[in-house]
């Protein structure tokens, strides 16, 4: 499966963006999805994940009641809402699948996944 991210841009902290990952080559709806960022300097971190049918999620602390992960498996599209921005927020963002039989399930770390987007860059100006 190949993974397009975009959305990334320049905001001011306590603003939004929305990024989209699509997805194509694949059967969307077989892969958990996740995102996960990587600022200068430091490792590459997870963000969030979400099952194969969008009921399940979950988030890294730093992010929870700010960002929302979310999923429109018509569209093979996956997407993280990202409210209140901080400065910390910046980094670039990539999307990545991991196909699964167990559709209740979602990961957590990025050796867990297969497959990648290109990243998106996300600044907050303070």
């Amino acid at each position: 499966v190949q993974l397009q991210a975009s959305g990334g841009g320049l905001v001011q902290a306590g603003g939004s963006l929305r990024l989209s990952c699509a997805a194509s080559g694949g059967t969307f709806s077989d892969y958990s999805m996740g995102w996960f960022r990587q600022a200068p300097g430091k490792e590459r971190e997870v963000v969030a994940g979400i099952n194969r049918s969008g009921g399940n999620s979950d988030y890294v602390d730093s992010v929870k009641g700010r960002f929302t992960i979310s999923r429109d498996n018509a569209k093979n599209t996956v997407y993280l809402q990202m409210n209140s921005l901080k400065p910390e927020d910046t980094a670039v963002y990539y999307c990545a699948a991991r196909a699964t039989p167990y559709i209740r399930r979602y990961f957590l770390r990025s050796d867990e996944y297969d497959y990648w987007g290109q990243g998106t860059q996300v600044t907050v100006s303070s």
